[in-house]
């Protein structure tokens, strides 16, 4: 019974969400479906990369990941499949899959939009993207070789995952992800802090002269209303509030790749978004 994660930013608020499980279920009911989110922000490759990358780390080899993000950034005649590292991803041309592996993927299939479909088949919306997309796993979960389906090699839009900037003695992180708690999720990793850190002492400056200098196993580490630092379980440096929201009471906002385009809204942001570890 093949594996399916499904992600997208379409939300719940209408049927397509429901109307997209109902079709890969008829096209094979043995699909076993898990939501990993439905409620990615618009455009915010940042953010779909993140959850879309530390989600699928967890997933037993050969599942099938569906992501559903800015499907429709470009008019493309190809969707994509690729397979790296034993799992399955299928997604837009937009660029978001370089930022989800990190990495250039091992395999990458091109899958016609019209796959399946006669030439004169020329409708590109989210159910037939589903359609499409779920004939070609149930045709590789029956047997049919990747080489089998679709262009290879295709040429594909590759974008840089989103790091923080770094000195000797420094490090900026952009916050990437605001749970719903409104703990804020910055992109430095446990790794890259203690690669830079080298021993030292540091301080967490963000909004406000906001200063944090130690970091804390668990929330209950502080009294409850003040404020902490630790690294969640995907390995995130996480700035949270026990029993607190960090974003709300903090002032802090998401990075988003859409507004990052004007050079004067991302000014006025950077003061929201931007995270500083300062060693010493």
């Amino acid at each position: 019974m093949p594996l399916l994660t499904l992600t997208s930013d379409i939300g719940n608020h209408d049927y397509l969400t429901g109307a997209i499980k109902a079709r890969l279920l008829s096209i094979d009911p043995d699909f076993r479906l898990i939501d990993i989110s439905h409620n990615i922000a618009p455009f915010n490759y940042p953010q779909a990369s993140y959850v879309c990358k530390n989600a699928i780390r967890n997933f037993p080899d050969f599942t099938y990941h569906i992501i559903l993000v800015n499907l429709f950034d470009k008019n493309q005649d190809h969707l994509l499949m690729a397979f790296h590292k034993n799992q399955y991803l299928f997604c837009a041309n937009n660029g978001l899959l370089t930022m989800i592996l990190e990495e250039k993927p091992e395999i990458v299939i091109g899958i016609p939009w019209s796959e399946g479909k006669s030439d004169s088949y020329r409708t590109k919306n989210t159910l037939q993207c589903i359609d499409i997309f779920g004939n070609v796993i149930n045709q590789i979960s029956s047997g049919v070789s990747i080489k089998n389906i679709g262009v290879p090699d295709i040429s594909y839009i590759e974008k840089n995952p989103l790091k923080p900037a770094v000195g000797d003695d420094w490090i900026d992180g952009q916050i990437i992800f605001i749970d719903n708690f409104e703990n804020v999720i910055v992109n430095i990793t446990r790794h890259e802090f203690e690669e830079l850190r080298r021993g030292r002492g540091f301080k967490i400056n963000f909004k406000r002269d906001e200063v944090i200098d130690h970091i804390s196993e668990t929330y209950a580490d502080v009294p409850e209303g003040e404020k902490l630092a630790l690294f969640n379980s995907a390995g995130y440096l996480e700035i949270a509030i026990n029993k607190g929201n960090a974003a709300g009471l903090l002032g802090l906002k998401g990075f988003s790749e859409k507004n990052s385009q004007s050079i004067q809204i991302l000014q006025n942001q950077l003061f929201y978004q931007t995270v500083r570890i300062n060693f010493e």
